[in-house]
């Protein structure tokens, strides 16, 4: 399975827990069913993006945009 981590410039700390990397593997189309099931949309990309990262939400809450906009690059790099 391809993955990436990604390197937060800005860890945050959720639950206790400090987050300095995240790990992002490869969408899948169950994913994106999963993720489409979300509310909104911007629930829909937390929900895809916590999925992939096998993390809760709470902690791309947390995010600074610099580090949650490094998920993204991430993301459209699998795509193409």
């Amino acid at each position: 399975m391809r993955t990436v981590d990604i390197e937060l410039k800005y860890p945050v700390t959720v639950d206790g827990h400090e987050y300095k990397k995240l790990s992002m593997r490869a969408p899948k189309v169950r994913d994106q069913i999963v993720a489409q099931k979300a509310s909104g949309k911007e629930e829909m990309e937390l929900t895809l993006f916590a999925n992939l990262c096998e993390i809760t939400p709470d902690v791309l809450e947390e995010l600074e945009l610099a580090d949650y906009s490094q998920l993204h690059s991430a993301y459209h790099d699998f795509l193409s």
